[in-house]
């Protein structure tokens, strides 16, 4: 895939952004039931640190999952590049929510036990990723858990609608996040049980490799 250039990359973030916005409460209804828990429980399972523990919730869109870590006693920090979606989480949860674009993340050093990323790093292009990942781990304490889901694929990206995505098979996801500094836990497909076809995400988990 050609390079893309930084106006092509800020055009990729505003108008994924926007039709988030545009469509937030419609995605609020629409997702608010989902059951991610063993998605969530295999990122807190893997954490060593004592609860209460710092995670963050990489693209919170409007905050069922803040809820949700609030209520099995941790202090979550929501993200995402939605402004509608970070006002609608900060209502909901309580929490605090930082409203940055993932392309251009501004994060403490060594701060978060754990990051929560849910359906939301498939929307970074493949050149950005091992920069962005980067920046995940160094915002993880020494060996804080990173948690990924989304939808895999045979490593292509590009528009879906009005949305942006890159999908990548398992071979290549794991060397992405062991170039970036990380170590492999697990991974499983989702939804379980049934057969791979009809199983489109794929759900990993990391640790921050020693320094």
């Amino acid at each position: 895939m050609p390079t893309l250039t930084p106006s092509q990359l800020a055009m990729i973030s505003r108008r994924t952004l926007r039709h988030y916005d545009t469509h937030a409460q419609r995605f609020w209804h629409g997702t608010r039931d989902h059951d991610v828990s063993q998605n969530m429980n295999a990122l807190l399972d893997a954490i060593s640190a004592e609860p209460p523990c710092r995670i963050l919730d990489f693209g919170c869109g409007p905050g069922r999952d803040l809820v949700a870590l609030t209520r099995a006693g941790h202090e979550p920090t929501g993200l995402d590049g939605a402004l509608k979606s970070c006002d609608m989480a900060r209502a909901l949860s309580g929490c605090p929510v930082l409203h940055q674009d993932f392309l251009a993340l501004d994060l403490p050093a060594s701060h978060f036990h754990g990051i929560f990323a849910n359906a939301s790093l498939f929307h970074i292009p493949s050149q950005e990723l091992l920069r962005v990942l980067g920046e995940l781990r160094d915002t993880l304490t020494p060996g804080g858990v990173l948690f990924s889901s989304n939808p895999h694929g045979h490593n292509v990206e590009g528009w879906s609608d009005e949305r942006y995505g890159a999908y990548h098979d398992l071979p290549t996801w794991t060397r992405y996040l062991r170039r970036a500094g990380f170590d492999r836990l697990g991974h499983y497909y989702r939804p379980t049980g049934l057969p791979r076809a009809e199983q489109p995400w794929l759900a990993s988990t990391w640790r921050r490799t020693a320094d």
